[in-house]
């Protein structure tokens, strides 16, 4: 490996991969808008706003290569140092996850009915938040990455808790969700889609926070942990706008399902009756009475000739 492999190198592919998931983050955006979905006033605004923090932190992003690859191309010693970038990615993508979590926590509540779940989740997502502002402004004031031990326990809580509300969301969304299959397969395909979009979406911000937790506590004089940093922020907000975008999807999957269910109980109904027969089926009584025996009684209804 090159001497600047696990340094510029793992920053670069990070930076890609944000790039990646901004033109994603865009493109969602467009469909977002272009719908015209009847949204109240504060989600549009969510949306609207960790929208202009993507570009911005992408922006950034862009700025941070220009400034390691080309303003210090021969300054080894500034790799050193970090820049405002870093405590920027960090308090950036504190606020892109607590504004997510935020949102999804609102579903929870209209799902559970659960104050005590929902409070737990909205603590866990504020001290997430309250720790990665900390940790990021905290290392701008350090700077020297050699020094950056003291930080250690700030990340730790950041990511942890942060992937804990992330876990946790996602949990009660599949849990919920799961206990409210109805045996149609409507509604249970609906159901299902939405189940596997949770976990999707829950698992790849976990993942990206854990590796970027571990990759700061184990490999600090590297920009290894800035790989999974950049990207984190992008991931929050494509779960957002897929899970807002998802319901023209689940509608319209919807919509096909319940014209195939009709379509075949029509068809099945028009077989069963053309397959039918109707049988008419006469019953003849016949009563047999002694008319020599003084005790017979006869149906007065039916008068016996003798």
């Amino acid at each position: 490996m090159g001497a600047y492999d696990m340094v510029i190198g793992v920053l670069l592919i990070g930076l890609f991969f944000n790039t990646y998931l901004y033109g994603l983050v865009t493109y969602q955006f467009i469909i977002y808008h272009n719908t015209k979905f009847n949204d109240r006033l504060w989600i549009r605004s969510v949306v609207g706003s960790l929208f202009v923090l993507d570009t911005v932190h992408s922006a950034v992003a862009v700025y941070m290569a220009w400034e390691i690859c080309v303003t210090n191309y021969n300054n080894p010693e500034s790799l050193a140092f970090v820049s405002w970038t870093i405590p920027f990615t960090a308090v950036a993508t504190a606020f892109a996850a607590f504004i997510t979590q935020i949102f999804l926590c609102h579903r929870v509540m209209i799902l559970t009915k659960s104050k005590p779940i929902v409070w737990f989740i909205g603590i866990l997502s504020f001290l997430g938040f309250f720790f990665g502002i900390y940790a990021g402004i905290y290392s701008g004031i350090i700077r020297e990455v050699a020094k950056f031990a003291p930080l250690e326990p700030f990340v730790t809580c950041w990511l942890t808790f942060q992937t804990s509300a992330d876990l946790l969301i996602t949990f009660v969304l599949s849990f919920v969700l799961s206990r409210s299959r109805t045996g149609f397969r409507r509604t249970d395909t609906v159901i299902n889609r939405i189940i596997r979009g949770a976990i999707q979406t829950g698992l790849f911000a976990s993942i990206f926070a854990l590796a970027d937790l571990f990759s700061f506590l184990l490999h600090r004089d590297t920009y290894l942990y800035a790989m999974f940093a950049y990207p984190l922020g992008r991931i929050y907000t494509n779960t957002l706008l897929d899970t807002l975008n998802a319901r023209t999807s689940l509608k319209s999957l919807a919509g096909t399902e319940a014209e195939t269910d009709t379509s075949f109980r029509l068809q099945n109904q028009t077989h069963t009756m053309a397959s039918h027969q109707i049988h008419s089926i006469q019953v003849q009584k016949e009563v047999v009475t002694d008319i020599n025996d003084p005790t017979s009684t006869v149906d007065k209804k039916y008068p016996v000739e003798v």
